[in-house]
């Protein structure tokens, strides 16, 4: 059975799956990144990682996968096939494309960033299908975007289009791994929303999800976090908006799940904030976190729907 291997990797886990030709996911796998033991280590796990996938196509299906996408977080050079700087990560200037392609006997691998490659399968059987312009914002581990026009996810002319997450919207804010302070995503990632609730309702074991469910509750600790959040995280939004004027706001990563705990108030806050700009539509991501993974998959037959052309 045809089929391609597709890899999220993200800054607390990798997704993946097996996917056949009809887009049908055929397997599916998750694990641990690991970035505590550091960027060798887990660029190690991403190599083994896939070396099972493949294995594991050709074990159940009886041949092996003809292309890989990978998707990774930070600076991405797709062209090049470079993980060019991950903060989170901490890897610069990686070969990953090559590194890929040589454990899995050079298999053809495409390399693209996580947000972008969300994008590109929220654009095209997600919550923008349709849509001739969107900005698909996931708020996990960190923030990025991805903007699409008309089918195409722009990449930037040095593969830094959509980092959002490193907007200033608090000057003099908390320090972030990019070397500047008070960036969106140090104020309304997940992660922060998380580092926020654990210190302000004294439970070290508590996260962004938790806090959720005490705003829903009426807890007034959870409602200061959860509104300072949303604050920033609309400030940066306008910003964005203010450039690139979509049609349509998709909202994903694991902040989305909390629904209208999230959105109902965010909305609010955009459309506060704007002036002359036209409000967008603000809807959640309709792949869920599956979205990179997807859209991994895409790029791997994207691929190899180039060299056949080629």
């Amino acid at each position: 059975m045809r089929h391609v291997i597709a890899l999220d990797v993200g800054g607390t886990g990798m997704k993946a799956a097996l996917v056949g030709a009809d887009g049908t996911l055929l397997h599916e796998a998750r694990r641990a990144t690991g970035r505590e033991r550091g960027p060798e280590a887990v660029v190690e796990s991403i190599l083994s990682f896939a070396e099972d996938l493949h294995a594991h196509g050709l074990k159940h299906f009886g041949q092996a996968a003809e292309a890989a996408g990978v998707a990774v977080p930070g600076i991405v050079d797709a062209e090049a096939g470079i993980a060019v700087y991950a903060a989170n990560l901490g890897w610069r200037d990686l070969p990953l494309r090559d590194l890929v392609s040589g454990r899995l006997g050079g298999v053809p691998v495409a390399l693209g960033h996580d947000v972008r490659t969300g994008g590109l399968a929220e654009g095209r059987i997600g919550a923008g299908r349709g849509t001739d312009r969107f900005l698909f914002v996931p708020l996990g581990t960190g923030i990025a975007g991805a903007i699409g026009i008309d089918g195409v996810i722009e990449a930037g002319a040095h593969g830094c289009a959509g980092e959002i997450g490193h907007i200033v919207v608090r000057p003099g804010g908390p320090d972030c791994g990019c070397g500047q302070r008070g960036c969106l995503e140090t104020l309304a990632s997940a992660s922060a929303v998380t580092r926020a609730w654990a210190a302000a309702s004294g439970d070290p074991l508590a996260d962004a999800a938790d806090c959720a469910k005490a705003v829903a509750s009426g807890d007034e600790r959870a409602v200061a976090v959860w509104r300072d959040a949303v604050g920033a995280l609309a400030d940066g939004l306008v910003t964005a908006l203010t450039l690139l004027d979509p049609r349509t706001l998709i909202i994903g990563g694991g902040l989305a799940e909390a629904g209208e705990t999230l959105f109902t108030p965010l909305r609010a806050a955009v459309e506060e904030r704007v002036t002359f700009q036209k409000l967008p539509a603000i809807v959640p991501a309709a792949l869920g976190d599956t979205a990179g993974c997807l859209g991994a998959g895409l790029l791997a037959w994207d691929l190899l729907a180039t060299e056949v052309t080629d």
